[in-house]
Parts: C-alpha cells; structure tokens; sequence
C-alpha cells in the first residue's frame, strides 16, 4: 500500500455537506473524493507554473515574437475553424 499523510481541512459546511452526499453517491469516501480533487488541483497548477516558467525564460533570452506577428498567428487559428 502507497504511503499516505493525514491532512485536516477547513471548509464551509455547504461544500461539506455536498462533498457528503457525493461521497453517498458515488459510494466513495470524503477523504478519497477530496484526494482525487486535490490531486487534480495540483496537477493543473504544476502545468500551469511550469509553463509560465518556460515562457519567462523564453523572454529573459529574447525568445519572443512581435505583436503583429501574434496577431497573424492568432487570425490564422481563427480562419482555420471557420473551413471546417
């Protein structure tokens, strides 16, 4: 069995109370719905800070296109969902 931490939450008493009636429903326990929630919080913040990372970076090195040529990029995404 993986290794766990126990960690205490706060939260307001609706969302508990909902948090509840999933965990009813869904035949699941609190602590494993909030896991799985957590779980995916972090994932998404970990992409999302990795990727502003990157792109700082890439501006620190000069690693940048102008803004016309943003525009251009950005209209052409617009026009190919308009063939289809």
């Amino acid at each position: 069995m993986a290794k766990s931490a126990l960690l205490s939450v706060r939260m307001p008493e609706d969302l508990s109370d909902r948090l509840e009636k999933l965990a009813r429903a869904t035949e699941r326990s609190k602590s494993f719905l909030a896991a799985r929630a957590i779980e995916e919080y972090v994932a998404v913040q970990e992409w999302q800070v990795a990727a502003i990372q990157e792109g700082m970076a890439a501006a620190k090195n000069g690693d940048v296109v102008g803004h016309d040529e943003a525009l251009s990029v950005l209209d052409a995404w617009g026009r190919q969902g308009d063939e289809a």
